[in-house]
């Protein structure tokens, strides 16, 4: 294989969470009585969690101190964090089971790149916390995607150069963030009709096919 590591986004790449995430977020709207719809959570993908607080604020016609807004945004991962406990290792399709492991067995190593601080504790709940080379999260990270950050720890806890290392995304932002980083990228859902996505992706089994 030409990559020596591949670098996974979390959520909507190795198992979904926008769900929990939707659920989560729509609890603190409504407690705070702002709107909140599907097509405002799509823009919070990819995104950090006072970021997406920002976002959902815009809807409101109140000023928040940023005491308040960090109150806020500890309410709503408390919310997404009971949630998070529904998941079991079902939420882990076989077809991306069977990737990985296939890409493993091909020499890569193997990486998550995530905005989410949470990261750790969804891989567990999957039955995959054990599993990946190195993580880079929202745990050590201070600027979210579209920047690179994420990416360019993960690359540097494997060891390795963003030159050999493939992202794989599922959100614009994401790959934005691998562009800007100096990694070719695989993109899936949303993230293939990215102009400069460097290999689009149909099903998450086509990683099989990269070079």
């Amino acid at each position: 294989m030409k990559y020596k590591g591949i670098i996974f986004d979390l959520d909507g790449v190795i198992c979904s969470t926008d769900m929990y995430h939707y659920k989560a977020w729509k609890a603190l709207a409504d407690d705070i009585g702002v709107y909140f719809d599907e097509k405002i959570n799509n823009r919070l993908r990819g995104v950090s969690r006072m970021d997406s607080l920002n976002i959902i604020l815009e809807k409101s016609d109140k000023e928040y101190t940023q005491e308040e807004k960090e109150e806020m945004a500890a309410k709503k991962n408390s919310i997404y964090v009971d949630l998070l406990q529904e998941m079991t290792p079902a939420d882990l399709s076989d077809e991306v089971k069977d990737t990985l492991d296939y890409l493993r067995g091909e020499g890569a190593l193997l990486a998550i790149g995530s905005s989410s601080k949470n990261t750790k504790l969804i891989l567990s709940r999957i039955g995959l916390g054990d599993y990946f080379d190195a993580i880079s999260d929202g745990n050590n990270i201070t600027h979210s995607k579209p920047h690179p950050e994420c990416f360019l720890k993960a690359a540097e806890y494997l060891g390795l150069e963003p030159k050999d290392c493939c992202v794989v995304e599922d959100a614009i932002a994401g790959v934005d963030a691998a562009v800007a980083g100096g990694f070719d990228s695989a993109g899936i859902g949303e993230a293939a009709t990215h102009p400069q996505v460097t290999y689009k992706l149909t099903t998450f089994s086509d990683l099989k096919k990269l070079p």
